[in-house]
């Protein structure tokens, strides 16, 4: 079985008035961001991409992006809140990955942009469909990417190793 990579950027997120004293890391999630994080949960599921393992950013959006996705999974996978996640460039997200424990199967990877499009796009080497068109022109709020690759442990994991096979914008409904 090949290893999975998930990518969850954090689902939309409130923007309080400068004035307000609200730090970048600090901010939540919107209306919006709130009814899309339950629904990127469901597509997880749907599709089969239940983590064994749950890296996520610190800051407050993806935290509650997170809790939103899994609310209505039978069982949570364990979830590690790394700092190092919270405005990480390709490279640094990619170190964290390298660390995965090798019995790790599938990795959820919830974080933010323009990181987590930069990593997506260095580890696919290729892509089905339109998969990474679609990711160069544009990741939003509440995307996500699934790439698989064959290796023995996360730490072999290298740009252009992976296929992207999965490219999903899950939307809740208003109301």
């Amino acid at each position: 079985m090949p290893r999975r990579l998930v990518v969850l950027r954090y689902a939309k997120s409130a923007r309080p008035p400068e004035d307000c004293g609200v730090p970048d890391h600090d901010r939540p999630l919107a209306p919006r961001g709130r009814r899309d994080a339950p629904a990127a949960g469901r597509a997880l599921a749907a599709a089969g991409c239940l983590p064994d393992l749950v890296l996520c950013s610190t800051a407050l959006r993806a935290r509650e992006t997170w809790e939103r996705a899994a609310a209505r999974w039978a069982t949570r996978p364990p979830v590690r809140h790394d700092p190092r996640l919270y405005a990480a460039g390709a490279a640094g997200l990619l170190a964290v990955v390298r660390e995965v424990p090798p019995e790790v199967g599938t990795l959820l990877l919830v974080g933010h942009n323009p990181g987590l499009e930069d990593l997506v796009l260095g580890l696919a080497g290729d892509g089905l469909d339109d998969t990474l068109d679609r990711v160069r022109a544009k990741f939003p709020t509440s995307a996500i990417a699934v790439l698989a690759w064959h290796g023995a442990d996360w730490g072999a994991l290298a740009p252009g190793a992976a296929l992207l096979t999965r490219l999903t914008v899950p939307r809740g409904r208003p109301g």
